[in-house]
């Protein structure tokens, strides 16, 4: 499989562009973007409304604002809003591209993950059956039922129910095989609790193709590897739905969805830009969808292995500014799905420091720079360091404000 340090003094200015033209779907013609030159600074913008930034030591959280976009997302966003254009007509161009690039027979960017999963299971609902568009979340007389194992249900699957759909849980292939009848629209499996289920994904997909019943799996942050961007359409499911703002480093607000051509057309139908549809509150622009087209260039383009050796230079980093504090242990560890890249464990004994796991998160947290760590149970003597979604220069920084608070703590 391909694998897939920076003082606060340094982070001055929101680069909202690139002086280079961008390549790919991107049309020319276009005013030159913002240049460092002209840009305004994030100690301006955020300090006006009193918000203070941080180093994220965490990784790609919502809450957390995700990831920062390339300066090429930047400039193609930038450029995107400088003219006018089809929504629908860009639409279909930029989901060739995408699926071109990424070996799916179709796919749509989407308002996040959150709302690639609303239109997926609106397609499977309604297809292209305007009637029945505009009726949702009223499901009277269609299928209205999503079948999923009992350990899938999880804190987005709202995003499935505003379809108007019962979940139908389940636990074994028996229980699901006996779960299907004339009103089951989709089959649902969640990437993340694949070991946590009695049924893996490649027996869930087979099921769905056994039994035609269209399948859609989320794997919202389960980029890297790039494999997985057409990994799971390969093995039979028929939709997977990926968030744009975390891995691929596209705009947050936006999602990714691939599959099948008639179920992907049909999820359009169900969003913006048509107005009588259950996810037209999920719009998606002209910025986003060419933002994200751009990002996804990017991701297939990269060179993993060596982006992968970066990540580890800077977990060696964080490690070596600890280990040698009493009582202090630091370790790589690779989370097995989601986020699925290195990170640093850091352990102490609560007997020689008397410090909880959100003690020292608090105090990277309130401390100059602001930092924040990857959560945690916060009254363990455990906290994770994820290096990922860090700027070059910030490991140094990260391993001395964890050097420091520990070596204040040594009994």
């Amino acid at each position: 499989m391909n694998r897939f340090f920076t003082r606060w003094s340094r982070r001055q200015f929101l680069t909202t562009a690139a002086i280079t033209p961008t390549a790919g779907l991107l049309a020319t013609g276009c005013q030159t973007a913002p240049t460092e030159e002209n840009a305004i600074p994030v100690d301006d913008i955020y300090s006006r409304l009193g918000v203070r930034p941080f180093i994220n030591a965490a990784g790609t959280y919502t809450a957390l604002t995700a990831s920062l976009i390339p300066q090429e997302v930047a400039t193609a966003m930038h450029e995107a809003s400088r003219q006018y254009v089809s929504l629908g007509e860009l639409h279909q161009a930029a989901g060739e591209r995408i699926a071109s690039l990424v070996g799916s027979e179709a796919a749509l960017v989407t308002s996040g993950c959150a709302a690639a999963l609303t239109q997926a299971t609106a397609a499977c609902v309604c297809g292209s059956d305007v009637a029945a568009i505009r009726q949702i979340p009223d499901t009277t007389g269609l299928k209205n039922q999503v079948i999923l194992q009992k350990s899938h249900r999880f804190g987005y699957d709202h995003a499935i129910r505003n379809v108007g759909v019962d979940l139908v849980e389940v636990e074994t292939r028996e229980e699901l095989e006996a779960a299907i009848s004339e009103k089951t629209a989709m089959l649902f499996f969640l990437n993340f609790a694949n070991d946590q289920g009695q049924i893996d994904r490649e027996e869930f997909a087979s099921l769905g193709q056994e039994t035609g019943i269209p399948t859609l799996i989320d794997a919202a942050a389960d980029l890297p590897p790039v494999e997985n961007l057409r990994i799971f359409t390969e093995m039979g499911f028929d939709l997977a739905a990926f968030s744009g703002g975390k891995g691929l480093r596209g705009p947050q607000c936006s999602g990714l969805l691939l599959g099948r051509r008639d179920l992907v057309d049909a999820a359009y139908l169900n969003g913006s830009p048509h107005s009588n549809s259950v996810a037209r509150i999920a719009k998606v622009g002209k910025e986003e969808i060419m933002g994200l087209t751009r990002a996804v260039e990017l991701y297939v383009e990269k060179d993993h292995e060596a982006e992968w050796n970066e990540w580890e230079s800077r977990v060696r980093t964080i490690i070596a500014g600890v280990s040698d504090i009493p009582g202090v242990t630091a370790n790589q560890f690779v989370p097995h799905i989601a986020n699925e890249v290195p990170h640093v464990a850091i352990t102490w004994d609560s007997t020689r420091i008397n410090l909880t796991r959100d003690d020292v998160a608090n105090a990277l947290r309130e401390g100059e720079p602001r930092i924040e760590a990857r959560p945690g149970a916060g009254d363990t003597s455990r906290l994770d360091i994820g290096v990922w979604m860090m700027e070059p220069e910030d490991a140094p920084v990260v391993a001395a404000r964890c050097s420091e608070i520990f070596r204040d703590a040594v009994a």
